[in-house]
């Protein structure tokens, strides 16, 4: 199991050096995100497994540089991976809330 967290936790940063420094991504957002799910999953079964270096445990890679920081007037949601009808749903339901609509 070791062996196998430890290729997915590679497999991932490889695609995040490509989709976020270099621009080039090999694989589709559906695909990253599965593979990240899979290392959650794995990480959840077996939490002795888990380090402060796992793609889990941070936000993102490397910073891009050339952008700018901006302040939104309105705060800037997301949908955290919904994949289903319920959590688009819960993402709605989250604006409204903000947007005290």
């Amino acid at each position: 199991m070791i062996k196998t967290v430890a290729d997915l936790r590679a497999t991932i940063r490889h695609h995040e050096e490509r989709y976020y420094v270099l621009h080039d991504p090999e694989i589709s957002d559906a695909e990253f995100d599965q593979l990240l799910h899979q290392l959650t999953t794995l990480e959840t079964a077996y939490p002795e497994l888990v380090t402060t270096y796992s793609p889990t445990q941070r936000v993102s890679g490397r910073p891009v540089e050339g952008f700018s920081s901006v302040d939104h007037v309105v705060p800037m949601l997301s949908l955290d991976n919904a994949y289903d009808e319920a959590q688009l749903e819960a993402f709605d339901d989250r604006v409204h809330k903000v947007l005290e609509l």
